[in-house]
């Protein structure tokens, strides 16, 4: 309400002092009723020699000249952006098991489920040696190489390491330490 009325004012003291501004701003802005049906499209003009009668051959046409943006596909792997996609990915790992299993914990007792830590611990007991390795190195690799990746980026958020030699070697250093560490970690 406050909002509606400090721009009331503001537009009627425009229009008082600048009557030619607001004239012209009022000219080219498109009302809100426009805007919703789309009656207000921009249009601009081609300058090409070609007379199409259809607009959509015209784009076509177009965009056939554009060059193409690069994309992944045309470099070279790199450690730095594998890295980047690890991380991001790592990430995703992590926490869309986590919050799927908070919530079969919240829900555990309106469903009878049996989620305690002694039920999940002897389930875990209960498995072969090569599958509680297995399990505990599926889970062990995405979290140490997502903490060591996490403070290699707070390095760089202080300003440090950032050059391309650097980053090249941070980048293979977090692979290792992070495959060492994992594998300490399921082994335990």
């Amino acid at each position: 309400m406050i909002s509606q009325k400090v721009a009331q004012q503001s537009l009627r003291r425009l229009a008082v002092q600048q009557p030619y501004a607001m004239r012209w701003s009022l000219m080219n802005a498109a009302s809100p009723a426009a805007v919703a049906i789309g009656r207000n499209i921009q249009t601009r003009y081609t300058a090409s020699s070609a007379s199409t009668s259809d607009p959509t051959k015209l784009l076509a046409q177009q965009r056939l000249n554009r060059p193409v943006s690069p994309h992944l596909s045309i470099y070279r792997p790199q450690i730095t952006w594998m890295a980047s996609g690890a991380h991001r990915i790592t990430g995703l790992v992590l926490s869309g098991p986590l919050y799927l299993f908070a919530t079969a914990y919240l829900a555990a007792p309106l469903f009878g489920w049996h989620l305690e830590s002694a039920t999940l611990a002897a389930a875990f007991g209960a498995l072969p040696v090569a599958a509680k390795v297995a399990v505990k190195g599926l889970v062990a690799f995405p979290f140490t190489y997502h903490c060591m990746n996490g403070l290699r980026h707070l390095s760089w958020d202080f300003g440090k390491g950032i050059n391309n030699k650097t980053v090249i070697q941070t980048g293979w250093t977090v692979v290792g330490l992070s495959t060492i560490s994992a594998l300490l970690l399921a082994f335990l």
